[in-house]
């Protein structure tokens, strides 16, 4: 265990990523990845998000899971610390957020530890896996497409990359992970090549900011209380 700093708990909370056990907890990480049947998982999500269906409320879960992950990445190459609690220590919760009830995540702190940029490789392959396992636990229930809530991911690494991998205090850093999660090596058993590479098809992020980057719609239109991305794909068709 480590001890988070005010900014970093300030960084993360601003994130949708909580550091106190959620007023209106929903479910665990165990939970979603070890159900044999979603549908009642599912349900909840459409319940809290009122999205039309359950595909829609699984891609907007993956969102939010998505800025996690992004914070997950950001706390490694910033502070060399990550979290490594146990599934059933990772909280979804309902919350007010900007008017809307939505689902934040509130991990255990005591699952913060430190990790050594040096063994870059390593995180980069259990985030991948567990986001994979996220992945294949929603699509078991919902008619939704891995590269639709893969996307939903990328689209929060995006702009994380472009900040730190212009930041000289850990640019380094940035770099290393970065390339680490376009090595199609690391990507073995979950595609057969690097999502994230295919998605910034050969760009830096910076390069990529204010563009159509994504080839498919997240569904957030169909979300009441959220719109249209400006760079939704739907829009050029």
């Amino acid at each position: 265990m480590t001890t988070l700093t005010a900014n970093q708990i300030s960084q993360l909370h601003s994130n949708g990523v909580y550091t106190t056990p959620p007023e209106h907890p929903l479910f665990t990480l165990e939970t979603l990845t070890f159900l044999t049947d979603g549908k009642d998982l599912l349900t909840v999500l459409q319940t809290v998000s009122q999205s039309p269906n359950t595909t829609v409320a699984a891609s907007f879960f993956m969102r939010r899971y998505g800025m996690f992950t992004a914070m997950q990445l950001v706390q490694f190459i910033q502070y060399e610390e990550l979290w490594q609690g146990e599934h059933d220590d990772l909280w979804f919760g309902a919350i007010q957020e900007y008017g809307n009830l939505t689902v934040s995540t509130y991990p255990e702190v005591t699952g913060w530890i430190e990790a050594s940029i040096e063994d870059a490789a390593e995180v980069v392959r259990s985030l991948l896996v567990q986001i994979h396992t996220v992945i294949e636990a929603l699509r078991s229930s919902a008619l939704i497409s891995a590269n639709v809530l893969w996307e939903n991911v990328f689209g929060f690494w995006l702009w994380q990359f472009h900040i730190m991998l212009n930041d000289p205090t850990c640019s380094h850093e940035a770099r290393i992970t970065f390339n680490y999660l376009k090595d199609d090596l690391l990507w073995e058993g979950i595609s057969s090549h690097s999502r994230f590479s295919s998605y910034l098809n050969g760009c830096e992020p910076t390069d990529l900011l204010n563009t159509t980057v994504r080839k498919t719609c997240c569904l957030s239109k169909d979300v009441p209380g959220l719109m249209q991305c400006g760079f939704c794909p739907l829009k050029s068709e």
